[in-house]
């Protein structure tokens, strides 16, 4: 049951579950603000009837594993047990030993640290692996036998819950302060999943691509693949360069170009989690760091 598993990916679970569970007592629960998904659902039960939001979320995502655990998979069905299980069990320490954050009279600064909170904590689950149930298994279902795209039924589920808080326990200001909250967690979410490292890819066209590449190779010490291109207009065929560099080499890539060649056209574009050679990667293929 256990093969396939990384030690790493679980500490990192339990990591991010303990973020998440953190930013949701400390800022969530104790400013009043709204959530989305089913972390959402265990607020308004608690705002509501005071029932255990520790106890409601393990109660919410039984039913969710035993229809999911197909469409998961082995190895991401056990870490999002893991993930599920840590975070109502990381809920209940912090309720229990909860620190008083006093941000009642900023709840700005609260929604921007419940977001982060909740973002990172989310985001390196998902990272390494895992899920934290619920609607993740939802969106998989609908997407497999509806047609539906993931993100659209997250989307709406959120957007459910959340109209569903406002209608319970959120006023009118703590409803716009959770969209605030929401917004930031979506983006942290992204951050984390992408990568901190973001550089920048670079498609260069030029009459002199062959001395481009070279003083690219030699200068910078980065590698450059020649595309095959077709212009359209002009119906002729090119080479296009394709290279990624990082964002302090951004302006030592534009000076070799213009250099070399003033009226090649250069497109640049982000690029996230860059894997390979001079960026995890050695010379001789170890990893760096």
């Amino acid at each position: 049951m256990l093969k396939g598993l990384k030690l790493k990916n679980i500490i990192f679970i339990l990591i991010g579950a303990a973020l998440f569970s953190f930013g949701f007592v400390h800022f969530n629960i104790q400013n009043e603000l709204g959530e989305g998904g089913f972390a959402g659902i265990t607020l308004i039960m608690f705002f509501l009837w005071k029932w255990d939001p520790a106890l409601m979320n393990l109660l919410l995502n039984i039913p969710m594993f035993i229809i999911g655990w197909k469409l998961l998979g082995r190895k991401v069905f056990v870490y999002t047990i893991i993930g599920t299980v840590a975070v109502s069990v990381f809920l209940k320490l912090f309720l229990i030993y909860e620190v008083q954050v006093h941000l009642q009279n900023d709840l700005l600064l609260a929604s921007l640290f419940a977001g982060v909170f909740v973002g990172a904590g989310l985001g390196i689950i998902f990272r390494y692996g895992g899920t934290t149930g619920g609607v993740d298994i939802i969106a998989r279902l609908v997407q497999k036998y509806f047609g539906w795209s993931m993100g659209k039924t997250m989307f709406l589920f959120d957007a459910i819950v959340i109209f569903l808080s406002w209608l319970t326990f959120l006023n009118n200001r703590t409803m716009m302060y959770t969209l605030v909250a929401v917004f930031v967690g979506a983006r942290v979410i992204d951050f984390v999943q992408e990568g901190a490292y973001s550089g920048r890819g670079a498609l260069i066209i030029s009459s002199a691509q062959e001395e481009i590449a070279s003083r690219i190779a030699v200068e910078m010490d980065r590698g450059v693949t020649v595309l095959r291109g077709y212009g359209h207009y002009t119906k002729e065929e090119r080479e296009v360069l394709y290279c990624v560099v990082g964002r302090n080499e951004i302006v030592r890539l534009k000076n070799i170009v213009n250099s070399v060649d003033p009226h090649a056209f250069v497109s640049l574009m982000e690029v996230h989690d860059v894997m390979g050679e001079g960026f995890t990667l050695d010379d001789q293929k170890n990893p760096i760091g």
